[in-house]
């Protein structure tokens, strides 16, 4: 295959493609028979029936996201292993570490919180995200996340307040430039206002680059477990402790309600005063159905970039205000469309090599190269092209001085703020009320 560049690229923003997809085959790591452990979603339910199917016998109930989906004209149960939002946060995370690596340049907001110190571990913050910065690669809401709300800019103004927080609330699908000047990942990847002055009558942008990953051809099975405490811990009642920091007691006189009425320690489903609520003691074999793991057929990778939602972005102004008009609003759109475009490919190729470990018993290997197909605007036969890690970045950085010319230069930078003082109170009070419910190790 072809690797694709930038005048490819350039040339299906600008036309009537219909997008970019790439559809890759897994397996699991451990082969294809190895059972794989999907994401669990709260309350079990019943398993899906196909439409003009039987209810199984048994009326089996799970913990994962299935559904039949018609495959080859074939209703086949398939299992969610890696979601849409889960997807784009891996690829957001693989292009922040090829940022990291100063392969990939393009603008982000980020949170200082490297000198937010404390000599109470737990309430040191100063280490958040590993290296002190929030960024909006990490944070949920990208470029709309209440992080970045309650956080002051260089002149200690909330961001909200900030010329650049006034241009973002003020910016919409029909002019996007405050995005693509501050954070394109958040017009790449969809953001929502819901957090700023409008609440939820806030500017949407939606998803143009979505992934999801699938196993296809699911078994239900079970899981098993136990432990036995090489300390032989049993049999003895656990009180809540009247002095917070140590916790548990197993003496009535230290006790919440003294001897008279000791009460009881609590946590989580365990019985109370269980050596369990405090991470002791035998567990006795039991298993689960109903989160018990999945052998499939295959997995699949679908991914789209759609080129109808770059192109819904709309561009009449610069990032410092200037008015475009005519021919040059045209080649100027067009250029940080294609820029977009790109910083989407980009993460595509980063996350592909960082490999497909979902989590723990769920990790898979892909079955051939990447390979990323042109679709047509008029029902024609894709084209097909290759894209590396070195070429998405070399097509990147192509379309980024593309778009610069076309008067839409990226920040070199990330633009930074501090957390503003209510943050880190908000924060730190949180930490010390989860350290204190928390169950002793």
């Amino acid at each position: 295959m072809p690797e694709l560049t930038y005048d490819t690229l350039l040339e299906a923003v600008d036309g009537t493609a219909a997008g970019l997809r790439a559809v890759t085959r897994l397996e699991p790591l451990g082969g294809p028979s190895d059972k794989l452990f999907p994401p669990t979603f709260g309350d079990s339910v019943r398993l899906p029936v196909p439409i003009g199917g039987a209810a199984p016998a048994d009326g089996h109930r799970t913990k994962y996201a299935v559904e039949w989906r018609r495959i080859g004209g074939v209703s086949r149960l398939s299992v969610l292993l890696d979601s849409v939002a889960s997807q784009a946060n891996r690829m957001e995370l693989a292009l922040l570490d090829g940022c990291e690596r100063g392969e990939l340049k393009f603008p982000y907001v980020r949170v200082d919180f490297t000198g937010e110190t404390d000599d109470n571990p737990a309430l040191d913050l100063s280490a958040m995200c590993g290296d002190g910065f929030v960024t909006t690669l990490e944070a949920p809401h990208r470029l709309a996340d209440a992080l970045l709300r309650d956080s002051l800019d260089d002149g200690g103004r909330p961001f909200r307040l900030s010329d650049a927080g006034r241009r973002f609330t003020e910016a919409s699908p029909s002019n996007a430039a405050a995005l693509f000047d501050l954070d394109p990942v958040s017009l790449v990847f969809g953001a929502w206002d819901s957090t700023g002055p409008k609440g939820g009558l806030g500017s949407k942008f939606q998803r143009a680059l979505v992934s999801e990953i699938v196993g296809i051809g699911a078994e239900l099975g079970t899981k098993t477990a136990s432990r036995i405490d090489p300390a032989g811990i049993e049999k003895t009642e656990v009180y809540e402790a009247k002095d917070a920091e140590q916790v548990w007691t197993i003496d009535p006189a230290d006790a919440k309600g003294g001897p008279g009425k000791p009460v009881l320690l609590k946590r989580g489903g365990e019985k109370a005063g269980s050596p369990a609520v405090i991470n002791h003691g035998n567990i006795k074999p039991s298993t689960d159905p109903e989160a018990g793991g999945v052998t499939i057929d295959h997995a699949e990778q679908v991914t789209v970039l759609s080129l109808p939602a770059l192109r819904r972005l709309r561009f009449s102004q610069k990032p410092d205000g200037t008015r475009i008009e005519g021919d040059d609003r045209r080649v100027a759109e067009t250029a940080a469309r294609t820029a977009l475009a790109a910083l989407g490919l980009a993460a595509v190729a980063y996350q592909r090599e960082n490999g497909y470990d979902l989590r723990s018993r769920c990790a898979l290997r892909p079955l051939g190269p990447l390979a990323l197909e042109l679709i047509p605007g008029d029902g024609g036969p894709p084209q097909s092209f290759s894209l590396g890690r070195r070429g998405a970045a070399a097509l990147l950085a192509e379309a980024a001085r593309a778009a610069a010319d076309a008067g839409f230069p990226w920040r070199s930078e990330p633009t930074t703020l501090k957390p503003a003082p209510k943050l880190v109170a908000l924060i730190r009070k949180s930490r010390q009320l989860t350290v204190s419910e928390a169950p002793e190790p």
